[in-house]
């Protein structure tokens, strides 16, 4: 997979994984996302357009660079935390998929830190 699909799918999941956090934490009669949510989807889109290891990373948490001021790093943590479990019933296919690469990354980093 080329970087620039892989940077549109990491978008798209980051995307869906705010989303579902801002509709049942900040206003689940609204549609779309409040100013603070639209903002941190904004902020990890720029993140993810100026990354330079897409080639070779698989999620931002496996990163040896940390580019998120601490500040959105929380508020993504948070989200992520909230949102992973709750993708398997609203986006099945992406949660499935990002606990296969999960999986095999944990498993490169491995094999990678014992040589």
């Amino acid at each position: 997979m080329d970087s620039e699909s892989k940077r549109e799918r990491e978008k798209r999941v980051v995307s869906e994984m705010i989303a579902l956090y801002c509709r049942w934490n900040h206003h689940p009669k609204r549609k779309g996302m409040c100013p603070e949510c639209t903002e941190l989807r904004d902020y990890a889109w720029e993140r993810n357009d100026q990354c330079p290891f897409m080639e070779t990373k698989t999620f931002c948490s496996n990163c040896k660079i940390h580019c998120y001021k601490p500040v959105m790093r929380e508020k993504i943590r948070r989200v992520m935390r909230w949102s992973g479990p709750r993708m398997i019933f609203t986006h099945p296919i992406l949660a499935v998929r990002h606990v296969i690469e999960s999986k095999k990354e944990k498993k490169r980093l491995e094999r990678e830190n014992a040589s």
